[in-house]
């Protein structure tokens, strides 16, 4: 609750009454563990050192010289803690009229103004379908892109497509011999049976990955041949997974895949060369970690072909000056932990501060429910997990329950788009409900529910109070008698609305969407509470004072949640 007016006037006060600065009671002012003790509170342990005097004394000291105003109605000494209880109406009216009046601003900051955050995310190889293995990345990259946003940075969302390295050496060779067999109008299904058929029989003749190795030569030389076969390869990707994207309603700022950076990799090479960190090690060119118990961080193989590592080298190079980013993130898998700690470990020895400015965003598996517990493969087509076909079933299975509950469902669009919107949100939702460092599971029955802790369920408890609003008919206003949500828990509604705008920032800062999904639960689950004691909460009435009123809250929670939703990437139905 630190961006009011309430909670800026109680830190003076206690900065003045104790002498220390705003920064240090901010610090240590928290909520107590049970809303009945106060709406702040202030452990006076560690002032005793500073004011002489034990803990109790200072909270009892404290309480005889803070002075009510508008923002605190009154404050206790129990024991060591001092307790601050808010003026609730000023405090409720202060948290209504902002949401009402800011709107889908509402939790914006300039907290990130003049700064510039580059995110990597997503990142597939081209000439593949979408895996679900990328579901990870797309969505929990796509969610930091839109809370950053939200903070008032310039976000540059990357999708560095794996469009470069020896296995287009593999592709190209395939093509040449078994090309002129595939459909003229030829898919990245089509690209990918290609390749798992090269690769096949590769493993019975070595001569195979001789012709490979050489296609991917011919291509970093720029053999006119590779590149037009290679360019593509490369449009019928883009045009698939842009596909995808808009279903996902994913959107990026630059599509600078590895393929940008080939002429971009001798400066660095280079510059690592002059500070004499690199060497010639089994005919390749690497950079020594032993001293830092990592293995050698390669940068050009035998037959002086790159890598991810001189190709990423390369990239941040260009964004530190083309951007001049803040921070530098990426968000890829927990597997890809060694590569990123060797990666920055050669920026740190190059004497180049931009490794600080560096992050690996990590996360774990996707996993299914496969008879009594759980395992990565779901829908396969040849070896890979195709997204698609993730996202077809959920929307499939949503497709059902919704032609099971035809009967208490309304739609303001074709069932099918219902569908389809529900089936995303249990799938992001059950993606982003998570800390990013575990395993996803998903349980279709579980992550398709209208009750629990699901997507769904927050889609429907915002159809349910967009109905609400509907119902009131007249337009809702914040000149309202705030006397009248004079009701406990419609003050607790308006203490966890406030919470947004603390509640993005926490998650943006540790790039953590889950603490924003969970507070979307939590509010929801407040509000269901609220809501089921219909003869003290009925919101509509003959009390038209008292219906304007609460249709204001329910209008601020609707809000809230639509604007939660978003930031993780999900819709919100006004109709369910």
């Amino acid at each position: 609750m630190n961006n009011n007016p309430f909670h800026a006037s109680i830190i003076s006060q206690l900065s003045e009454l104790t002498e220390l600065e705003t920064g240090d009671i901010s610090k240590i002012l928290q909520g107590p563990a049970d809303a009945r003790m106060g709406d702040y509170s202030l452990p006076c342990f560690s002032l005793a050192k500073k004011l002489q005097k034990n803990p109790a004394q200072i909270a009892t000291d404290l309480a005889g010289r803070f002075t009510p105003d508008a923002y605190v109605q009154r404050v206790e000494a129990t024991g060591p803690y001092l307790n601050i209880f808010l003026n609730r109406r000023a405090f409720t009216e202060h948290v209504l009229r902002r949401i009402h009046q800011q709107g889908e601003d509402y939790g914006n900051s300039d907290a990130g103004k003049g700064k510039t955050i580059t995110i990597d995310f997503s990142s597939p190889n081209i000439a593949k379908p979408l895996g679900v293995h990328h579901l990870c990345s797309t969505m929990i990259g796509n969610s930091i892109y839109r809370m950053f946003k939200a903070l008032g940075y310039n976000v540059i969302g990357i999708n560095h497509f794996g469009d470069w390295g020896t296995q287009f050496g593999v592709m190209l060779s395939a093509y040449m011999r078994w090309g002129d067999s595939m459909p003229k109008d030829f898919t990245v299904n089509d690209l990918l049976g290609l390749y798992q058929r090269y690769s096949r029989e590769m493993a019975e003749d070595e001569s195979m990955a001789e012709e490979a190795r050489g296609w991917f030569l011919k291509l970093e030389r720029g053999d006119e041949i590779a590149r037009e076969h290679w360019n593509r390869f490369r449009e019928v990707s883009l045009k698939e997974f842009e596909r995808v994207y808009e279903r996902l309603d994913v959107h990026f700022d630059s599509y600078a895949g590895e393929s940008f950076y080939n002429d971009k990799m001798d400066p660095i090479l280079k510059r690592i060369e002059s500070a004499g960190l690199s060497k010639i090690s089994r005919d390749a060119l690497v950079v020594d970690l032993e001293d830092y118990n990592m293995p050698p961080c390669i940068l050009k193989k035998s037959d002086e072909a790159t890598l991810y590592a001189t190709r990423d080298l390369a990239a941040i190079e260009f964004r530190k000056k083309e951007y001049e980013f803040d921070k530098n993130l990426y968000v890829v898998g927990a597997d890809q932990r060694l590569h990123f700690q060797q990666l920055f470990k050669v920026l740190e020895l190059l004497g180049d501060d931009v490794w600080k400015k560096c992050y690996h965003i990590d996360f774990g598996l996707v996993l299914f429910k496969a008879g009594e517990g759980y395992a990565k493969s779901s829908t396969r087509k040849g070896n890979l997990e195709l997204l698609d076909d993730v996202l077809d079933r959920a929307a499939e299975l949503a497709l059902g329950i919704i032609n099971e509950n035809e009967k208490k469902l309304n739609f303001e669009t074709s069932k099918e788009d219902i569908a389809e919107s529900i089936g995303l949100a249990a799938v992001v939702f059950g993606i982003l409900s998570t800390s990013r460092q575990k395993d996803v599971k998903f349980d279709w029955d579980e992550i398709l529910s209208f009750r629990g802790r699901t997507g769904p369920y927050l889609q429907y408890a915002h159809a349910r109070q967009a109905s609400i609003i509907r119902k009131h008919g007249s337009e809702v206003t914040d000149e309202i008698n705030y006397e009248r949500l004079d009701d406990e828990e419609e003050f607790g509604l308006a203490k966890m609305l406030n919470e947004l705008p603390e509640i993005i920032d926490r998650a943006a800062n540790d790039f953590e969407p889950h603490i924003i999904a969970n507070y979307l639960l939590d509010l929801a689950a407040a509000y269901s509470t609220y809501s089921q004691d219909s003869r003290r909460h009925k919101v509509n009435s003959e009390d038209e004072e008292l219906s304007a009123a609460r249709v204001l809250l329910v209008s601020c929670i609707r809000s809230v949640l639509q604007r939660g939703l978003w930031l993780l990437g999900i819709k919100a139905p006004q109709q369910m």
